[in-house]
């Protein structure tokens, strides 16, 4: 089959990739479409070591199980459900896990993909395939009200202007009133006030520490002290990116304002499927652009560049 495929951060675009071999509870989805995230361009650069197909964004046909010839996305984490951290009721940290396109699992930049048939949503029929594509990044945004109390009144600052930035924000301002959004990118903050939210440049930024909340969608080495310098004392400060290399920074001024730093990954599918349904959450605007999966490396270059929002990867229409 064609597929993208990470080794020793070099990127080759095969035809000859061998068919997913199916672990017990797996199910072969055709993939439709995929989208390029920050994740994968940091696993290029080296995050994770990963080695194997990219993608985890996806919308696809399921192939065989209760789902079959429907369309369907999948939750990215494939637990083992059997070790103590499962059974505690935290599968998206399993020990034994593996991530699908980040962490010993072939993704979806390829015809087919493997899926536990227990990480599969249908897809409802009224949300088209290049909206479905976003469930993925929308579930992550949709994480912060699942783990973080916020009350209407809290005053939140996004920083990151890019994909996961946009989602975030939108979710965040749906459940606070006073949202901010800081960015280095005019056009894309030109497409969050066109939404409805407010937005300022980097180095118009506030400085007063005031915000309750600050979340962290820069997929940058700068995005901690940033956020440390937009926090009140007290405030919490959510971590949605990761980034490769090591970082160091002065770790005093967390202790000194009693801030609490916050993780945060993976969420709810079913939460953002139904975001998508009632058109809670306005994700056509970030389709930058679109490519085939046999040019799938000029899209990854694509998405690299500082105007791209969501690039999608047409694998049905090759």
């Amino acid at each position: 089959m064609r597929a993208i495929v990470l080794d020793q951060q070099q990127v080759t675009a095969r035809d000859d990739y061998p068919l997913p071999t199916l672990a017990d509870g797996e199910v072969l989805v055709r993939v439709l479409r995929a989208g390029i995230c920050e994740t994968d361009l940091q696993l290029i650069r080296g995050y994770m070591g990963f080695r194997g197909v990219l993608g985890h964004e996806f919308v696809g046909i399921a192939e065989s199980g209760p789902f079959a010839g429907r369309r369907v996305v999948g939750e990215i984490n494939c637990s083992c459900w059997r070790c103590e951290t499962c059974l505690a009721g935290r599968p998206t940290h399993c020990p034994h896990r593996s991530v699908i396109g980040i962490l010993n699992h072939d993704g979806a930049f390829a015809d087919f993909v493997a899926v536990p048939q227990r990480n599969l949503h249908v897809v409802p029929d009224s949300v088209a395939t290049d909206l479905a594509v976003f469930t993925e990044p929308l579930a992550a945004a949709f994480q912060i009200p699942a783990k973080l109390p916020l009350r209407r009144e809290d005053r939140v600052v996004v920083l990151g202007d890019g994909r996961l930035g946009n989602l975030c924000a939108q979710v965040l301002a749906s459940l606070c009133d006073r949202v901010l959004v800081i960015g280095k990118h005019t056009a894309k903050l030109a497409i969050l006030r066109k939404l409805g939210l407010e937005t300022c440049l980097l180095e118009d930024r506030p400085r007063e520490r005031l915000a309750d909340v600050v979340v962290d969608c820069t997929g940058s080495e700068s995005g901690l002290p940033t956020a440390l310098e937009l926090v009140r004392p007290r405030g919490t400060v959510v971590l949605k990116t990761t980034v490769a290399g090591t970082q160091s920074m002065p770790w005093a001024p967390i202790v000194i304002d009693e801030v609490r730093i916050v993780g945060s990954r993976c969420g709810p599918f079913d939460r953002a499927l139904a975001a998508l349904e009632r058109g809670e959450v306005q994700v056509q605007p970030l389709i930058s652009d679109r490519f085939k999966l046999s040019n799938g490396l000029a899209a990854l270059e694509r998405a690299q560049s500082k105007d791209a929002l969501k690039i999608l990867l047409d694998v049905e229409r090759d």
